[in-house]
């Protein structure tokens, strides 16, 4: 049985009001308890993301936290749960990524953590998770050559900032072009959709792209399969339907597939009307996952 790491374990102190979807993280690892061996996602360690982020940056968050209008860009009050749990979601990105480079496949049921800087907090986001899990395989000695294929709905700005002048890394993110963030960041291959851009349109966009990408001929490819493409999600502007979504993942895995290269695939964001439809959105990923590329 697969593995798969999972944020479950973390509790995140909120107001009761606060949009943040802390109830799917829990609600996937439940959905899918008997299809994968779910394990507590591990911490990861300070030093490691040292290897990606700023040392000032670092030490801020360990000893003294955000301030009031830091926590504000980052949407979310600064306390030590939201910290702790960061650190979490980070290690199980990392464990995954091991998993990928031994199995062919891991699984976090957190990360995507791609609005994150080197320096700073942004959107939801105090680390980099993808970011630093490459720049651990860098300092390990790897040299392969990754693609991080982003589909959340909103651009993966930070995840484009850190490796904008990196050869060795191809960032892909389709995304909707009015929303969230307002100034974008250069990734090498950015598509910016309309609002309410459905099934049809999006595959088709997508399955261009995917080609794009794929050429570049990774040994590593990352996956953050935020669900907020989804129609009816808060903040996501797309229009996508459960059977549009699952046809991308599809896309995703089968691309991987032929090209014979290990995947890790990150949760990224969802935050439906619906908690019931978010929680089975991501639930499907995975498994599409598991289907196509085997579960082991």
């Amino acid at each position: 049985m697969r593995r798969a790491y999972s944020t479950a374990h973390c509790d995140l102190e909120l107001p009761e009001y606060h949009p943040f979807p802390r109830y799917k993280y829990k609600g996937v690892a439940e959905a899918l308890r008997d299809e994968l061996d779910i394990q507590p996602a591990p911490a990861i360690a300070w030093e490691t993301l040292a290897l990606a982020h700023t040392h000032d940056y670092l030490q801020k968050l360990r000893w003294d936290g955000l301030s009031r209008q830091e926590a504000h860009k980052l949407g979310l009050p600064w306390t030590q749960s939201l910290l702790t749990r960061a650190l979490h979601a980070a290690g199980g990105t990392l464990a995954a990524t091991q998993d990928a480079l031994e199995t062919g496949l891991g699984l976090n049921l957190a990360g995507g953590t791609h609005h994150a800087y080197p320096g700073r907090a942004e959107g939801y986001c105090l680390f980099n998770d993808v970011a630093v899990a490459i720049a651990h395989l860098r300092a390990q000695g790897w040299r392969g050559r990754a693609l991080v294929i982003d589909l959340d709905a909103h651009q993966g700005n930070g995840t484009a900032v850190f490796f904008q002048n990196d050869p060795s890394v191809f960032t892909l993110s389709v995304h909707a072009e009015r929303n969230y963030p307002l100034k974008k960041e250069q990734s090498d291959l950015d598509v910016g959709l309309d609002d309410a851009t459905g099934d049809a349109q999006y595959l088709e966009t997508l399955e261009a792209v995917l080609e794009q990408a794929f050429a570049y001929r990774p040994d590593l490819v990352f996956f953050n399969a935020g669900v907020d493409v989804l129609q009816n999600d808060r903040f996501g502007r797309l229009g996508l339907s459960l059977r549009g979504l699952a046809e991308r993942d599809r896309r995703v895995f089968e691309k991987t597939r032929q090209a014979h290269v290990p995947l890790v695939v990150v949760m990224g964001g969802g935050y439906n009307r619906n908690p019931h439809i978010t929680v089975a959105a991501h639930a499907q990923t995975y498994r599409l996952a598991l289907g196509v590329l085997g579960a082991g």
